[in-house]
């Protein structure tokens, strides 16, 4: 569509900001738009790189820690009572490595979640594999079983009995109960529940460490333009 002036209506060309005859200043809209759209466009980008996680330098920082993470959390660890919080401490420290080796300025919570994800499934699965694997050396290598299933007599079915019994269960159902709790099948269930919920709780922690970090350590600014 052709421009023209407003005062003397000549032609006027897109790019000029006064008319060539006249002098007129011209309100030029397409300059701006272009700058502004510009602007956009680059911001828009910036955020999509922030978003964006570069997963074989991330896969290699959470392994590094979730690792031995893993192991200092396993059910029979003597350090094992503040399993949660120094795994969520490894997911915040996994984003702050992954920041620095990448030299990224920021990323969003988002994505510092994802790297606790990550970082909380490896630490939670090598938890549960250190627990089994020590479970298996005590009972076999060492010949410590005796000591788990006095425990086990004890601790888990005696008092799950005792709960029962004040519950008002009949003693016929608490007998059944207590039977499949001592069975080899019982306590390998109840096992292996233990050990779905360490995982479940180490990854729920490892992703609010995750997006902690993110948070925290992410220099969060507007690029310039």
């Amino acid at each position: 569509m052709e421009i023209t002036c407003s005062r003397c209506h000549q032609p006027v060309l897109a790019d000029n900001c006064y008319c060539s005859v006249c002098g007129l200043p011209q309100l030029v809209y397409a300059a701006e738009g272009a700058a502004s759209q510009a602007a956009s466009d680059r911001w828009e980008e910036t955020a999509r790189d922030a978003n964006a996680i570069a997963w074989k330098p991330a896969l290699r920082t959470a392994m590094k820690l979730a690792i031995p993470v893993g192991v200092l959390c396993s059910v029979l660890s003597p350090f094992g009572v503040f399993g949660l919080f120094w795994m969520s401490a490894a997911a915040t420290w996994a984003v702050a490595l992954y920041l620095r080796g990448q030299r990224t300025a920021w990323i969003t919570i988002g994505a510092g979640a994802r790297i606790g994800l990550v970082t909380g499934l490896l630490g939670g699965w090598t938890a549960a594999a250190t627990t089994a694997a020590t479970l298996y050396a005590l009972r076999f290598f060492f010949h410590h079983g005796i000591l788990f299933d006095d425990f086990w007599q004890n601790q888990v079915s005696e008092k799950v009995s005792q709960q029962w019994a004040s519950s008002g269960v009949d003693a016929h159902t608490i007998a059944v109960a207590k039977a499949l709790l001592n069975s080899p099948e019982g306590r390998g269930g109840m096992t292996i529940c233990v050990m779905g919920c360490l995982v479940l709780a180490l990854v729920v922690f490892a992703v609010a460490g995750g997006a902690l970090g993110a948070r925290m350590m992410g220099r969060r600014r507007q690029p310039e333009v």
